[in-house]
């Protein structure tokens, strides 16, 4: 039976001056003549532990030597403050027992490695420090969604993730067999949320969605997850402000509770204090004007008198939005885009047609997308008009129909990307570390 506590590493300040048992895997080792440094982790944090040949005997300490990276360890000793960094505390260590040798050299030391390599071994890569940091800011992110639509009367409704029917094309859309039927990997849960609204008044639904598009791009995925709200009674206006108090949240909350792992990450935590309200808002013409205005700029400096403007009617891509996002020092929000290049679900302006009610909202720092949305249509006979427009097939959306024709009603949502969302709050260049074990065109493993 063991006399002292076993503890995890993230209790140790509370234990300072009493002796305590840690239990983890050997992150680092390093030795200087008659003393071990052990660097343990479990999971919950990191520490050393100080091992003197004279406090531990011949026996242990030699045992303490052959250790290898990632074996599993037993550490008992007093906790102290660290001599030289405040605030740190370490464990001098008077007992040391092994649990669980390595099988061979660990693949992943200390040295630098390719990316493809770490990817392969993924599994063994989310235990360094950097990736454990990511990873706790992913955790934090999430349960501030959770507990910010929880807080505001937003009911969770799980939307499906096998869907009957290609609602904007299949070029995009994983198909698979469903009982001998085609069926596809969802893209979004948000014609589900239509119908919860109708339901609850305000819903959301939060899980893994998919893209089949074949991009390399360091935004993409192809599985990645998505919390989608929809709100009954709401416009253009009241979802931007949804959108805005819910980034604010988030980011509140990772700095709150996630700024050791940011110092981890080496983030510059002022550009993420600046995210506050109110945020920039602009429409789909003043971002032409500023794309616009760069290219004039482009052609003084490359003497390129070819480069041509930006045309009105085209989709932003994702070095349009990195031009007009590095304009702001917090998310901007551009809203009013043409309406061919948004989905057919989505509203006209009443003052201009060729407008949809939707909104884009763009992170700093050249993060592209965070967030998309928009009023949704919900006049019967003009959906049914957007629908044979675009040739969908309509008897795949009668039931999304019978929204306008039981109780329509004027309603908006938005949907975010968890992983983007990651990315830009750590400050990562790619978005293939964001989550456990990435999706990516030619990675399906492991």
């Amino acid at each position: 039976m063991q006399d002292s506590p076993v503890i995890a590493t993230s209790d140790l300040s509370e234990h300072v001056d009493s002796r305590v048992v840690l239990r983890g895997w050997l992150y680092n080792k390093r030795s200087s003549g008659k003393l071990h440094f052990l660097e343990l982790r479990d999971g919950f944090g990191t520490v050393q532990c100080v091992m003197a040949k004279s406090d531990v005997g011949d026996e242990v300490f030699a045992a303490a030597d052959r250790v290898t990276q990632e074996s599993v360890i037993e550490v008992t000793g007093q906790v102290k403050a660290h001599p030289k960094r405040a605030g740190v505390v370490e464990v001098v260590a008077s007992g040391f027992r092994l649990l669980g040798p390595t099988s061979g050299e660990y693949p992943i030391s200390p040295k630098e490695h390719g990316t493809d390599f770490l990817m392969d071994h993924r599994h063994l890569w989310l235990r360094s420090r950097r990736q454990h940091a990511i990873l706790r800011v992913r955790h934090t992110i999430i349960q501030a969604i959770r507990d910010f639509f929880d807080g505001r009367g937003f009911t969770l409704v799980d939307a499906p993730i096998f869907t009957p029917n290609a609602c904007e094309g299949t070029s995009t859309l994983f198909q698979t067999d469903y009982h001998g039927d085609k069926a596809y990997l969802t893209q979004s849960g948000q014609l589900y949320m239509e119908a919860a609204a109708a339901a609850f008044g305000k819903a959301y639904c939060f899980g893994p969605t998919f893209r089949a598009e074949k991009s390399k791009t360091r935004r993409h995925l192809a599985e990645f997850w998505m919390v989608e709200p929809e709100v009954a009674f709401m416009d253009l206006e009241g979802d931007m402000d949804l959108a805005e108090d819910f980034l604010c949240f988030i980011v509140e909350r990772v700095l709150e509770r996630r700024r050791p792992e940011l110092s981890v990450l080496e983030r510059d935590v002022t550009k993420l204090e600046a995210v506050k309200k109110p945020f920039p808002r602009i429409r789909y013409d003043e971002a032409v004007a500023l794309l616009n205005e760069a290219r004039v700029e482009k052609r003084k400096i490359a003497a390129e008198s070819e480069v041509p403007d930006f045309p009105w009617g085209e989709d932003l891509g994702g070095e349009d939005e990195t031009i007009i996002s590095s304009r702001y020092d917090r998310p901007v929000m551009i809203h009013r885009y043409p309406a061919q290049v948004k989905a057919f679900y989505m509203k006209r302006d009443p003052t201009d047609d060729r407008l949809a009610l939707c909104v884009d909202v763009l992170a700093p720092e050249g993060y592209g997308e965070v967030i998309g949305g928009g009023q949704r249509e919900d006049d019967l006979a003009t959906l049914e008009r957007a629908i044979e427009t675009h040739q969908l097939p309509p008897e795949a959306f009668s039931w999304y129909l019978d929204l306008r024709r039981y109780g329509t009603f004027p309603h908006a949502g938005f949907g975010l990307g968890v992983e983007r969302s990651v990315a830009w709050i750590c400050g990562l260049p790619h978005v293939r570390e964001t989550i456990p074990f990435p999706r990516m065109l030619n990675r399906l493993s492991p």
